[in-house]
This record gives structure tokens, C-alpha cells and sequence, in this order.
């Protein structure tokens, strides 16, 4: 690791917690995060498996604040949690030799999906559909999380946007799509941050500062979601789509 000033670790923490905080409410976070850890010294493989560190770390607290709340369902969580953690072991160990030419194509392709199904907005239109359609539910749920492992193994930038959009598409309102993206985002990336960790791509030190301020930001961020409701996370999730697509073109 680069030797790093005491105001460089402060900055990196404060962007932690507006990237935990955008994490819980949206997505995006690590599109403010990944390219600071690059910034600051680390290859992007590296900064890609530093950022899990932060990523974990983050779902747990929020974790904590949704189950308190009582809106978290862990039958329907852990069940899309499981194809998504297989998918995050192939995503991981193609990510440890990342392209970044691709990881911009692949992350604009998600930033454009997820502006289409906000503003269509399925939660509204497909809730008493899928409500009767359990099994086209569970195989649209299974795939789409399965190919939501791929992703988030490989990137995690933007993966919660992924996770919206499915969630979205199957009838589940924001709050409740919110609450099951922390845990599936929790879950996956523990095989993924070993994955990382064993091909030595993690920088503990960075990692645990990012950490502390991704955990705030989440924690605060769950609270918030659950209070709020449906529309108004639509509106905040459509704005952090179009300014993470703006980031995205501006490079």
C-alpha cells in the first residue's frame, strides 16, 4: 500500500459514508468509492476486492436496522441469496484480472436498465400478477438473481440497481426490494471477498477505514428507507441513476 497522510484516510472515510449511505438508499456508492481507492494508489483489481471489505460491512449494519424494523422476510431473502452466491463465485474469479473498459460498457448497459424499469415501475403495475403467479415468480427471482451473482462477483458497482430492477419486475415495492437487496449484497460477497483475498487483491488498512464510514452511512440509510416508503425512493433511486450515468460518460 502507498504510504497515505492522515487527511487522505479522513477523506476516505467520509466518501465511505456517502457511498454506504447511496448503497442502502439506491445504489452507485462504489462508483465513488472505486475509482478514490484507485486515486489513491491501488490497481483496480485491488480497489475492486478493498471495496467488499466496505461493502459487507456496511449490509450488516444496515442489516441490523431492517430487521429491528421488521420488514425483513429471511425466508425470501435466503432463497435468492442462494443462486446469487453461485453466481458470485464465477463473477469473482473472472473479476480478479478486471478489464475497465469492459467494466464501464457493462456498468452504462445496467445504468440504462435500471432507468427503464424505475420509470415504467413494474412494483406497481405486476403486484397482484406475480401475487398469483408463484411459479413464474420464483423462476424470473431465481435467474435474475443468479445472473445478479455474476454481476455483483465480478463488478458490485451498480449491482444494487441490478437488484431493484429484478425485485421491481416481480412486484415488490422498494422498501421491501431494498430490504432483501442488503442481505443477498451481504451474502454474496462473502465468497467473493475470500475469492479476492486469496489472489491477494485486498488492502485491509484501506479497507477497514472505508469500512467505518460505509457502516454509518448504511446504518443511517436503513432507517431512513423504511420511514419514507416506495415513491419516495423512487425518485431518490432514479436521481442517483442519472448521476451515476453522467459520471459514467464523463469518465
Amino acid at each position: 500500500m502507498t504510504d497515505l497522510h492522515w487527511w487522505q484516510l479522513l477523506a476516505l472515510a467520509f466518501v465511505g459514508l456517502v457511498s454506504g449511505f447511496l448503497n442502502i438508499l439506491a445504489g452507485g456508492g462504489s462508483l465513488l468509492t472505486l475509482p478514490l481507492l484507485i486515486f489513491l494508489g491501488l490497481p483496480a483489481a485491488q480497489a475492486n476486492g478493498t471495496n467488499r471489505v466496505a461493502i459487507l460491512v456496511q449490509n450488516m449494519f444496515a442489516l441490523k436496522s431492517f430487521h429491528n424494523s421488521g420488514v425483513l422476510s429471511w425466508r425470501l431473502a435466503l432463497s435468492c441469496a442462494c443462486p446469487a452466491v453461485v453466481g458470485a463465485v464465477i463473477g469473482a474469479h473472472l473479476a480478479v484480472k478486471i478489464d475497465e473498459q469492459l467494466f464501464k460498457q457493462v456498468l452504462a448497459g445496467v445504468m440504462v436498465l435500471v432507468l427503464i424499469v424505475t420509470t415504467f415501475d413494474p412494483a406497481k403495475r405486476y403486484r397482484d400478477k406475480f401475487a398469483t403467479g408463484f411459479l413464474s415468480r420464483s423462476v424470473l427471482l431465481m435467474t435474475g438473481f443468479f445472473m445478479v451473482g455474476i454481476y455483483g462477483g465480478f463488478i458490485q458497482a451498480g449491482v444494487g440497481f441490478l437488484i431493484l430492477s429484478v425485485t421491481m419486475m416481480v412486484g415488490l415495492d422498494l422498501v421491501k426490494g431494498n430490504v432483501l437487496k442488503v442481505v443477498v449484497v451481504f451474502i454474496l460477497n462473502v465468497p467473493a471477498l475470500a475469492i479476492f483475498a486469496w489472489n491477494g487483491q485486498v488492502d485491509w488498512l484501506l479497507g477497514a477505514v472505508l469500512a467505518t464510514g460505509n457502516a454509518c452511512g448504511g446504518a443511517m440509510a436503513a432507517r431512513l428507507a423504511v420511514v419514507k416508503g416506495h415513491q419516495w425512493l423512487r425518485g431518490v433511486v432514479t436521481v442517483v441513476v442519472l448521476l451515476c450515468a453522467v459520471r459514467l460518460l464523463l469518465g
